[in-house]
């Protein structure tokens, strides 16, 4: 079971203001480049118009005029075209179906290379159509083929690197077709095309190495940006855990604490009773009535001291210097039934691995998934449990001959307080703790099932992440920080 990061959708109020009719689904980069585009067409309309009305240049019109309007018509197409697309329902935090949430995935990135491609031929037709009207406004002598560099640097930001780069040869192209041929306008034409020479090999130099610089850079750029935002969103994440881990484990401890005293009340009044009536006559149902109630105390009991561990006993070791032959038998010390655990042996350089971990509190974490395992495979099953080196990580799988989970129940098997077990087996703490306790150590805990072939539980370590100094043993490791 991998967890899955719910996304976290911030919408943009200002665009939204600006274009009710987008629907909130699509805001962000696709709307932001329709705006860009309806500020490029009111840019070109007003250059027109000053150019026209304020100058002597004499300029023709109609092409230009027809090329605003493509951009336009283009433009208008895009804003209906992101209005009907689907919005996506976001995931819900728990109890969605394994099988309606890999529909969903597969749905949100169809939809995402689409707004991309999408993007990204509207974005060349934007450069071709600067190219054109350069071409009937003087060509590379006109100041605005500046322009180039505008686009390459939205095209850098919004598109991903690689299609970025077709920008890039497409500018290149446009310019070098402009510095040979072009319709030559007054006040414009600050030198005339005549063929290849040092001139126009300088220039065509000087633009694509400035094409090339600015596209690198706000690629690079940006692309960190990203990065630092999913590394924030990670961070956030994680400390919604362990502020939730750290309420459970309160929580837990709290209502252990605050039981046993009524819960032992209880014991003792039923035992005196159960003395007193000792040599009296008594209906059966009484002597009944007073086993089940022993019993059930004796539940409590067990359910107490599950509580106490999962929320303190396993959650503030230090770390220890071990191998992955003694963190195996540590495991193996605790686990009820053994005689139904079977071990692979690993090679000596497994079983000989140097770990630097809080072992007692990895040990647990372990041992919860044998006995998950173990109730899972019935009185008669078995678990096998076949630790490995796998580049650089520790995995120790788990492996139980039950009858497996659906995707629902895998969907929700690290959730707490959700548990497939009978009333007075389990409290669902186990899975949630154990998943924290190796998410701690930079590791994580995955679930392979299908109905009728049983569960493998997957524990991965970084190796990596044990090399620590000596002084780091006198430190408690809490899971809950």
């Amino acid at each position: 079971m991998t967890d899955t990061i719910q996304p976290r959708n911030t919408p943009l109020r200002s665009s939204r203001e600006l274009l009710p009719l987008i629907a909130p689904a699509r805001l962000g980069s696709s709307t932001w480049l329709l705006l860009l585009r309806w500020f490029a067409v009111a840019g070109q309309l007003l250059t027109i118009l000053i150019a026209g009305s304020l100058s002597q240049v004499e300029l023709p019109y109609s092409p230009l005029l027809g090329l605003v309007a493509l951009t336009a018509v283009t433009n208008t197409l895009y804003g209906i075209w992101l209005y009907t697309l689907k919005p996506i329902a976001p995931i819900s935090s728990g109890g969605i179906d394994g099988a309606d949430e890999v529909q969903k995935n597969e749905h949100r990135d169809t939809e995402s290379k689409k707004l991309h491609g999408v993007a990204l031929a509207l974005m060349l037709l934007d450069l071709l159509t600067l190219t054109a009207m350069l071409y009937f406004s003087g060509g590379a002598g006109n100041p605005f083929s500046f322009f180039y560099f505008v686009n390459l640097a939205v095209g850098g930001v919004m598109i991903r690197p690689k299609a970025a780069w077709s920008l890039t040869v497409t500018a290149i192209a446009g310019y070098t077709f402009l510095l040979n041929d072009s319709i030559p306008v007054d006040g414009l034409d600050i030198f005339e095309p005549h063929g290849f020479d040092i001139q126009t090999g300088g220039l065509m130099l000087a633009f694509a190495t400035c094409s090339s610089v600015v596209t690198y850079f706000v690629t690079q750029t940006a692309g960190e940006l990203k990065q630092r935002e999913r590394q924030l969103l990670r961070s956030q994440a994680e400390q919604a855990d362990s502020q939730r881990l750290e309420g459970l484990t309160t929580l837990a401890a709290g209502a252990a604490h605050e039981l046993a005293t009524p819960l032992s009340t209880i014991d003792v009044i039923v035992r005196e009773l159960s003395r007193h009536l000792e040599g009296w006559e008594k209906p059966e149902s009484v002597a009944t009535d007073l086993k089940l109630i022993d019993g059930e105390l004796d539940m409590c009991r067990q359910i107490l001291h599950r509580m106490r561990s999962a929320a303190g006993d396993s959650m503030a070791q230090r770390w220890d210097q071990t191998t992955v032959g003694d963190l195996i038998d540590q495991t193996l010390e605790g686990v009820r039934d053994p005689h139904r655990v079977d071990v692979t042996d690993g090679t000596a350089a497994v079983e000989g691995q140097s770990l630097w971990i809080p072992q007692e509190a990895v040990a647990q974490a372990v041992r919860n998934l044998i006995h998950n395992g173990l109730d899972a495979s019935g009185d008669s099953g078995r678990v096998r449990v076949e630790p490995q080196l796998i580049s650089e990580h520790l995995q120790i799988s788990v492996i139980d001959s039950g009858q497996g989970m659906s995707q629902q129940v895998l969907g929700r098997a690290s959730d707490p307080f959700f548990t497939t077990k009978e009333p007075g087996r389990g409290i669902g703490l186990g899975l949630f703790l154990t998943r924290n306790v190796i998410s701690k150590l930079g590791g994580h805990l995955e679930f392979r099932s299908a109905l009728g072939q049983g569960t493998e539980a997957v524990v991965t370590i970084p190796l990596g992440k044990q090399k620590k100094s000596p002084m780091q043993s006198e430190q408690p490791f809490n899971a809950a920080q």
